[in-house]
């Protein structure tokens, strides 16, 4: 039985005592002061008006006590484990060593495909083999509750370094359950300090940024200590409120003659107590914070001001959020800093990457387009990867595109060369041009020329260079 389930039967018992206890006191005096005081009953009016007064007050007192008891409840009716609210109020007294934040990633089609009540089933039989398996492990007397949808918080009240690897196994064992197959993640922080719910914050931050992350990288990310996990945010907050962006460039190839033309730019947070914070890490922070279209600002107004600087034949590529282009403050911001450069508009190329078509699809497309207006070129990033790729394509006239990573790693499979061969040909049909990045060696570049690609990136072309490396060599 979950600790939760013991406990709410225990509360319940207490407020059945709160509820009963009065309740028999003053009936029983009633009846003794109305009834039983003199020897003689009598039927009047005023003694059943104190009748109907006793049961309207029991029913009404009982009434408001179930209410109360439901407003009060500790568990989450599908899966008996706690509610986010008790959960919280319980780590004050419980101190928990480790936090986790545990997720089935595919509930949304989970739910697409099968009834509510099996869904709620298998949230219910999820939690329950969970706590079993915490349990074998040493873990007694966890804490487990529902946060919503199917994000599952976790207290443990010991330390103990098996516990990814007790959630590993737990994974591993139950990646079908109830005849449902579940995609599971999550994060752990461990040495938890005293703002407990910040650190659940910082959890939903850990599980974005191994979204973020390659697929090697994902595991390194899954268990921090709380103190680091505040600190980088800390970090984050003051690397962007100072504006420290570290950037670098990656080169374009144009195979056609040979020459680069193009530079990627990646940024990165620098700071001075912990270093430089990756994209993976700040970008989680920075989202949740609302800071969004600051960052993006800041780094398309360091582009800008780079582009005076390097030769005109140089376009520097670089990443900004739809959220920001959206935004008519941002825009007209971005807009007020290029005509201030006096730079051309085209050597600015804004790449997208969209996982989900926009709800307003044409209203977004006329943003672009205002973007378009000014002589900027747009990109589409990691083309291929979902369906949004190409509704996007359908409906714009991108400048590039720029082929997911697959594509370009898996040349030797023949389906994957013969999908990315008829990409090619429907882009250059559109007068699109072509960039397949990670291009790692010769039999790579040689295929993805063969194929017609116009911009070839990775260390097989060119290894990255610094900010001031690209204005030494351009300016």
């Amino acid at each position: 039985m979950l600790l939760s389930e013991r406990q709410e039967r225990e509360r319940r018992f207490k407020l059945a005592l709160r509820a009963g206890i009065p309740v028999l006191l003053l009936v029983s005096l009633v009846l003794y002061s109305t009834f039983f005081k003199n020897n003689a009953l009598e039927l009047t009016l005023e003694n059943a008006f104190l009748i109907g007064a006793i049961l309207f007050i029991t029913v009404y007192f009982i009434y408001f006590l179930m209410d109360l008891s439901v407003k009060e409840t500790l568990i989450d009716q599908a899966t008996q484990g706690y509610n986010e609210q008790a959960f919280i109020t319980q780590l004050s007294a419980f101190k928990p060593k480790a936090l986790v934040l545990l997720i089935i990633e595919n509930l949304s089609t989970i739910s697409e495909n099968y009834s509510n009540s099996d869904v709620d089933l298998l949230l219910y039989t999820m939690i329950h083999k969970l706590n079993s398996e915490l349990t074998k492990a040493g873990f007694k007397e966890s804490l487990i509750a529902r946060r919503y949808g199917a994000e599952f918080l976790i207290a443990i009240n010991k330390s103990s370094e098996e516990l990814q690897a007790v959630l590993d196994t737990f994974i591993a064992n139950h990646k079908t359950m109830n005849d449902i197959e579940l995609n599971y993640t999550f994060a752990i922080i461990t040495e938890t300090e005293q703002e407990l719910e910040k650190d659940i914050v910082h959890l939903k931050d850990l599980i974005s940024t191994q979204y973020n992350s390659d697929k090697k990288e994902r595991r390194a990310s899954v268990s921090k200590k709380a103190k680091e996990v505040s600190e980088t945010e800390l970090c984050t907050i003051d690397a962007l409120k100072e504006k420290n962006l570290q950037l670098t460039f990656r080169p374009l190839l144009n195979t056609k003659t040979e020459q680069i033309e193009i530079y990627e730019i990646s940024a990165k947070l620098r700071s001075d107590k912990i270093g430089n914070i990756l994209p993976r890490v700040y970008l989680p922070i920075i989202n949740r914070l609302g800071l969004g279209r600051e960052y993006d600002l800041a780094l398309a107004e360091h582009v800008v001001n780079i582009l005076p600087l390097i030769d005109e034949h140089i376009s520097l590529s670089f990443n900004l959020s739809p959220f920001s282009l959206r935004n008519e403050n941002f825009q007209e911001k971005f807009f007020n800093a290029v005509e201030k450069s006096k730079v051309d508009p085209s050597r600015l190329i804004i790449e997208l990457y969209e996982r989900k078509t926009h709800h307003d699809l044409s209203g977004y497309l006329k943003t672009l387009n205002k973007f378009r207006a000014k002589g900027i070129r747009i990109a589409i990033d990691n083309f291929g990867s979902s369906n949004a790729s190409m509704e996007y394509m359908k409906h714009f006239n991108f400048d590039i595109v720029q082929f997911d990573r697959d594509y370009v790693t898996k040349l030797e499979d023949a389906n994957t060369h013969a999908m990315l061969d008829s990409m090619v040909k429907m882009s250059k049909e559109l007068n699109i041009l072509t960039v397949a990045k990670w291009v790692d060696n010769d039999e790579q570049k040689n295929k993805l020329k063969t194929l017609g690609i116009d911009y070839l990136q990775g260390f097989g072309i060119s290894k990255p260079i610094s900010e001031n490396a690209l204005i030494e060599r351009y300016n």
